[in-house]
């Protein structure tokens, strides 16, 4: 049985995690078809948005106990593979050049919340829960910490890391981890009116903005003055630029929207 199940609503794809069993934990296969599904998502495809979102009870548990149990056993050097595939997995889905939508239900725990933090918007149940968990088994979120610290930023990793308690999705959202907490049964509306929202905007545009962020983020706005304006100076000669801009002064729709 696959792990993760595709489906497709028009130009919106919805990728689930489908190991409900176990509360849709990590194992190898999860993570190997994880990384092949992002890697597939290709720069003016037919996929324009997709969400992420766990079937059952649960978004996204951690770690699988049998996998954990391998790992008890593996010398350091086999733990290092291991792990560097998870890690790959996470660079896949954070750069997939088209948004990627959390839809977060139940509990995202350790590499959940990982799962959490490459989304670029997450939308919660407001009775979710998340924890950076892993200090509680004696390891530690290591290869979730960069995109979980471009997220919460270093003051509330330090809390929560080593903490490793579990907070609400109020909290997550006052981190940074959440975008939009909402009732549970309002959950799928908003996420559908998000999806209609980022639609609306060109999807090269969006590619663009989301590959321009980490290049400028923390940077001096001086060092990187020449890598904005050529970046918007192409956008803006190019087809979709040219036909978004006209269809704007002409109070049109502009033609990516269906």
């Amino acid at each position: 049985m696959p792990t993760i199940e595709i489906a497709r609503d028009g130009a919106a794809a919805r990728v689930t995690l489908n190991r409900p069993d176990v509360r849709n934990a990590f194992n190898e296969a999860m993570i190997e078809e994880l990384a092949g599904w992002a890697r597939s998502v290709r720069a003016g495809g037919d996929t324009r948005v997709a969400i992420l979102q766990g079937a059952g009870t649960v978004f996204c548990a951690g770690a699988d106990l049998n996998w954990m149990s391998k790992m008890v056993a593996y010398s350091e050097d086999e733990n290092v593979r291991d792990a560097r595939a998870l890690g790959l997995m996470l660079e896949a889905l954070n750069a997939i050049p088209v948004p990627l939508v959390g839809r977060v239900h139940g509990a995202a725990l350790g590499g959940g919340a990982g799962l959490a933090a490459v989304c670029d918007i997450v939308v919660a149940a407001d009775d979710a829960v998340f924890g950076f968990t892993e200090a509680k088994l004696g390891i530690l979120p290591a290869v979730i910490s960069p995109f979980a610290l471009a997220k919460i930023g270093v003051s509330a990793a330090r809390e929560l890391f080593l903490t490793a308690t579990r907070f609400s999705a109020a909290r997550a959202r006052e981190i940074g981890l959440v975008h939009r907490v909402v009732d549970p049964g309002t959950l799928d509306a908003t996420i559908d009116a998000l999806v209609a929202d980022l639609l609306s905007s060109g999807p090269e545009a969006m590619a663009g903005a989301k590959a321009l962020i980490p290049r400028v983020a923390g940077r001096d706005p001086a060092a990187i003055g020449d890598l904005t304006a050529a970046t918007i100076a192409r956008h803006r000669v190019s087809r979709e630029g040219q036909d978004g801009m006209r269809a704007f002064l002409e109070k049109r729709k502009a033609p990516w929207i269906g």
